[in-house]
């Protein structure tokens, strides 16, 4: 059965741009914003490596979940 999300209006127009639009700033911001997702996400992998296993629990993972997490490439 099909379903409808009703919570958001429909879009008039599609998001997307031909490549060919971009500038070289819209790419070097388009780098940007992708390195510093890479940043963060290191970041973030490092605090949860920091966790204890009373922590873990409280955000209800285990250790070993937690340790295929902050094992991931920074590009995943």
């Amino acid at each position: 059965m099909p379903t409808f999300d009703l919570a958001l209006p429909p879009q008039p127009h599609s998001a997307w741009r031909p490549a060919r639009a971009r500038t070289p700033i819209h790419r070097l911001a388009a780098v940007r914003r992708v390195v510093s997702r890479w940043i963060e996400r290191v970041r973030q992998r490092d605090a949860l490596a920091a966790l204890d296993d009373r922590q873990l629990r409280d955000i209800g993972i285990t250790r070993a979940e937690a340790a295929r997490e902050w094992e991931k490439p920074f590009w995943r």
